[in-house]
């Protein structure tokens, strides 16, 4: 007897050491990875389904490359959702993922953004003075080599004509919510994000929509990790996907599939 209550001590006092308030560690919903630009959307959504009586995920957000490589590297995760399918198609190649709950369920536009009161005019068109716009200043961008937003927006302005005459005017940002930061609090005067990023952002207004031929269809896709093992977790990605799900996205400006 005296041995069993040394062992339940011993085990109560590792979790307060972890900083666990000892039965709420085990009620906590699934962890979900989500792309920055899903912030105000995909904690409206776990309210949501806290509302409906469950355990409230657990969400870490961050530019989807950044995600990807923290699964890859181990990172204890339920659920992914990219904002791009070349991330999550990185870790199906390398069986991180389930691929069975692999789903595509919003779409978005990249736009060109300047700070609230600015007065800047451009009809975002091939060859479109942009260089001459930004002057001997900086364009914000998440990184264009890795994040989908940078990505996006490079091959938008690769396909306009104009990426050779900005590129060595980019500001690089680490995801697009910081891209997004740079415009907002006046350090760039312009800058690409998502639509929904400026939705979300009362300190930009856009400038112009890049045309959705001039770059890839800008997918979000969403899927169980391997290690996935919360017991709701595959329940809150159907509730994502389904026709509640989205419309709590559609409210933040995402289309939806």
């Amino acid at each position: 007897m005296l041995n069993r209550i040394g062992r339940w001590c011993t085990a109560l006092a590792l979790l307060l050491a972890l900083g666990l308030p000892g039965q709420a560690a085990w009620a906590a919903g699934p962890t979900v990875l989500a792309a920055a630009s899903l912030r105000e959307s995909m904690n409206a959504a776990a309210d949501a389904w806290a509302a409906k009586g469950h355990d409230r995920p657990v969400i870490s957000f961050a530019g989807s490359s950044a995600l990807a490589r923290q699964i890859e590297a181990g990172a204890p995760a339920d659920i992914f959702v990219s904002a791009d399918e070349k991330w999550m198609d990185y870790l199906q190649a390398r069986k991180l993922i389930r691929t069975s709950t692999r789903t595509s369920f919003l779409a978005n536009d990249i736009v060109l953004i300047a700070p609230k009161a600015s007065p800047v005019k451009l009809a975002i068109k091939p060859g479109f003075p942009l260089a001459r716009t930004l002057g001997n200043r900086r364009l914000a961008m998440a990184d264009t080599n890795a994040v989908p937003a940078g990505r996006y927006g490079k091959e938008a302005l690769q396909k306009l004509g104009v990426w050779n005459s900005v590129s060595g005017k980019v500001a690089s940002a680490e995801n697009v919510r910081v891209a997004l930061a740079f415009v907002s609090r006046g350090e760039t005067p312009l800058g690409v994000v998502y639509a929904t990023d400026a939705k979300a952002d009362p300190g930009v207004r856009v400038v112009g929509t890049f045309p959705r031929s001039s770059h890839t269809p800008i997918s979000y896709p969403v899927a169980l990790t391997a290690k996935a093992a919360n017991r709701e977790a595959d329940a809150f990605r159907k509730f994502l996907i389904s026709r509640q799900g989205k419309a709590v996205f559609a409210r933040f400006g995402f289309r939806t599939n």
